[in-house]
C-alpha cells in the first residue's frame, strides 16, 4: 500500500465510529474532505497538450489530512516566524500528575482552558516580580508518541520584555521554577474543584473519589521545566506538528488490519523505536 493511502485506508474503516450524530459536524466534515482529498469528488484541473493530458484533483486542505495539513503548518511556522520579534527565547513546560490526565480527557471544555491558564501565570508571576510585560505563546499538547492522553503545556516566553507602561526593552528575564510550579499547580487544582463543585466536570469517579485526588495532588511535587531555546524557529517547527497536523506521521504506520493497526515511536528512556 502506498504510504500517503494509509491514513486514508484507517478513516474509511473507523467510519461508523466517526460518521455519527454524537461526533462534531466539523470532525465528520474534515475526515470526509480528507477522504477526498485529490479525487475528482472534490474537482479537478486539467493540464493538456497535444501529445499528453493529465488530471490533477483539488486538495481538500484538511488538518487530518497528510500533504494537506502539512502545506498548513509551514504556513503557520511562517506565519508565525514573521510576526514574533527576532529575540532570544524562553521554554516553560507545565506537566501535571497522570492520575488527572483522565479528568481532562472526559472534559475538554477544561483541556481547552491550560493554554491560557498557563500564560496568564507567566505574565503575572513575571509582571509582579520584575514590572516586566513578556510575550507568550502557549501550545496545548494531549497525546504521547504512544499516542496515550497526556495532557500538558508547552510556551515560548520572551527573554526579555517591557519595562512598566513605557517602550523601555529589558534583556533578562528570570523565570522562578518553584514560583511557577506552585502557581500552576494551585490554578489546575482550582479548575478541577470549582468544576467539580459546579456540576460541570465528567467523571466515572464519585465527588467524594474526585475531592480525595485533589487534596493528594495538591500538596505533592508537580514538574515545571524552564529551558535556553535556540531560536523561535526550534520552537515553531515541534509546535506546528502539535496545531496543525495529525497526531502521527504516516511514515510511523507499519500495519493496518481489519482490527489492529501497528506504528513505532521513539522510546526516549530505551534510546531506540517500540512497536505499538
Amino acid at each position: 500500500m502506498k504510504r500517503q493511502e494509509q491514513l486514508k485506508q484507517l478513516v474509511n474503516q473507523t467510519r461508523p465510529y466517526w460518521q455519527r450524530d454524537e461526533t462534531r459536524p466539523a470532525v465528520r466534515s474534515a475526515f470526509t474532505k480528507a477522504l477526498q482529498c485529490q479525487t475528482l469528488e472534490l474537482g479537478a484541473e486539467v493540464f493538456a497538450s497535444e501529445n499528453e493530458e493529465k488530471i490533477l484533483g483539488h486538495p481538500c486542505k484538511s488538518r487530518p489530512c497528510p500533504s494537506c495539513g502539512y502545506r498548513a503548518t509551514v504556513q503557520w511556522q511562517r506565519e508565525r516566524f514573521a510576526a514574533l520579534p527576532d529575540v532570544p527565547y524562553k521554554g516553560v513546560t507545565f506537566t501535571m500528575p497522570d492520575v488527572l490526565w483522565p479528568l481532562f480527557r472526559d472534559n475538554s471544555h477544561l483541556t481547552t482552558a491550560l493554554p491560557s491558564l498557563a500564560a496568564r501565570i507567566i505574565q503575572i508571576r513575571v509582571g509582579t516580580r520584575s514590572g516586566l510585560h513578556v510575550g507568550v505563546m502557549a501550545i496545548l499538547h494531549t497525546f504521547n508518541g504512544k499516542l496515550e492522553f497526556n495532557s500538558h503545556v508547552h510556551t515560548m516566553v520572551t527573554a526579555g520584555g517591557l519595562y512598566g507602561l513605557s517602550d523601555k526593552w529589558i534583556r533578562t528575564v528570570y523565570c522562578q521554577r518553584d514560583g511557577l510550579l506552585a502557581s500552576w499547580r494551585k490554578a489546575v487544582i482550582r479548575l478541577l474543584r470549582d468544576a467539580l463543585r459546579g456540576g460541570q466536570l465528567v467523571s466515572a469517579l464519585t465527588v467524594d473519589e474526585i475531592e480525595a485526588i485533589l487534596d493528594a495532588q495538591e500538596k505533592r511535587w508537580w514538574s515545571v521545566k524552564v529551558q535556553n531555546f535556540r531560536s523561535k524557529e526550534h520552537f515553531l517547527k515541534y509546535a506546528g506538528r502539535y496545531v496543525r497536523r495529525p497526531p502521527i506521521a504516516q511514515r510511523r504506520i507499519t500495519h493496518v488490519g481489519k482490527r489492529t493497526v501497528k506504528f513505532w515511536y521513539m522510546d526516549k528512556k530505551l534510546g531506540r523505536k517500540v512497536d505499538v
